[in-house]
């Protein structure tokens, strides 16, 4: 009986290299392919995606299987960055990762290895899938300082049929020390962070050639006018650096935005008292559920950005969304993120922000 094809979505880092070894190791007929999302140069003219690409090549031919490489930045600037940019547009703070892995590497890359004749997909996340007969479930993986599922929150129960995760029973550690014993090129190579197609840049900068800056006022919660901004889209709930507010006040305390006025152009601060920052629910919309079947009121874990540890709540469902009340009141609960549900072992799927509820 011939082997299952596995097509592993290749990044060039490591958790993808030792993914593809991984599977290759259990028997599985396996093939690399590489995601172009972001077109762009450096300053030398050079594509920013070529040593990533390179990194596959070596990769691949060293573990001896065939590679290949697929643009999608065409779909990538109409599902994931048109939204990023509306949702900053329009004042809130999105999570352009959390939609890629939908739109993109769950949706047309799932779609064109099947093409390949795949049976199915891997990738180098951290989880693990279930397939239980009638449903597909999203579980945590061993190591949870490094578990992705909350970034996978919204992709669709039937996306993840096909899909394998080899790295669900293998810390961050493991899999280094499985790829320095290969020799692989990217056994040492740093982990990417922030946002995929922004990179180690400065996130202003970037935004700033997409996006006009509206400058306004920085005005306390008694009303007290103490600085100017450069542009509410520059700023996230309960930050602290790049107020520019000095000593302002006193030194006793520090600033730290508790809100945002799009419609007056003004950014609100505190000094020294975070208690503005503290919710007690807040709505989410646009939920997506991984084999589970909610009720109308639950109680359930939740996060609400991807370190912070799981928090109790009763998730109530409504007609168009559901209302998620906290059990301890929540610090920069911020809309546009995504709020994240648990029970147990599992991911039970999420919904984005849209209103926070003081």
């Amino acid at each position: 009986m011939p082997s299952k094809t596995v097509v592993v979505g290749m990044s060039g880092g490591v958790d993808s290299s030792v993914a593809a070894y991984l599977l290759k190791e259990q028997g599985y007929n396996v093939i690399g392919l590489f995601m172009m999302n972001w077109e762009e140069t450096d300053p030398s003219g050079a594509c920013t995606a070529d040593g990533d690409f390179a990194d596959v090549a070596r990769v691949c031919s060293a573990l001896e299987i065939p590679y290949y490489s697929v643009n999608f930045a065409k779909q990538y600037k109409d599902r994931v960055f048109r939204y990023f940019l509306d949702e900053y547009a329009a004042g809130r703070t999105p999570n352009p990762d959390v939609l890629c892995n939908r739109e993109i590497k769950f949706g047309p890359f799932l779609e064109y290895a099947l093409g390949m004749g795949a049976d199915f997909i891997a990738t180098g996340h951290y989880c693990k899938i279930e397939h239980v007969p009638g449903k597909t479930r999203l579980l945590k993986a061993k190591d949870a300082s490094k578990d992705q599922t909350y970034f996978l929150n919204q992709v669709r129960e039937k996306q993840l049929e096909k899909v394998m995760f080899p790295l669900a029973d293998l810390t961050k550690a493991e899999v280094r020390e499985i790829a320095a014993k290969l020799n692989m090129s990217t056994a040492k190579k740093k982990d990417s962070t922030g946002i995929c197609f922004i990179g180690e840049r400065n996130f202003r900068k970037f935004l700033q050639e997409y996006l006009p800056a509206r400058p306004g006022k920085i005005v306390t919660l008694q009303g007290e006018t103490v600085g100017e901004h450069i542009g509410l889209m520059y700023y996230t709930l309960g930050q602290r650096k790049g107020l520019d507010l000095g000593g302002k006040h006193g030194e006793e305390g520090r600033w730290f935005v508790v809100k945002k006025d799009l419609q007056n152009n003004v950014l609100y601060v505190s000094h020294g008292d975070e208690s503005p920052l503290y919710s007690r629910a807040c709505r989410v919309e646009n939920l997506n559920w991984i084999g589970y079947i909610p009720q109308r009121t639950q109680f359930v874990n939740a996060k609400f950005r991807y370190r912070q540890p799981e928090q109790e709540v009763t998730l109530t469902v409504e007609k168009d969304g559901a209302l998620v009340e906290f059990e301890e009141p929540q610090r920069a609960v911020t809309e546009g993120q995504y709020a994240v549900f648990y029970g147990g072992p599992a991911c039970l799927g999420g919904g984005v922000i849209t209103e926070v509820i003081y």
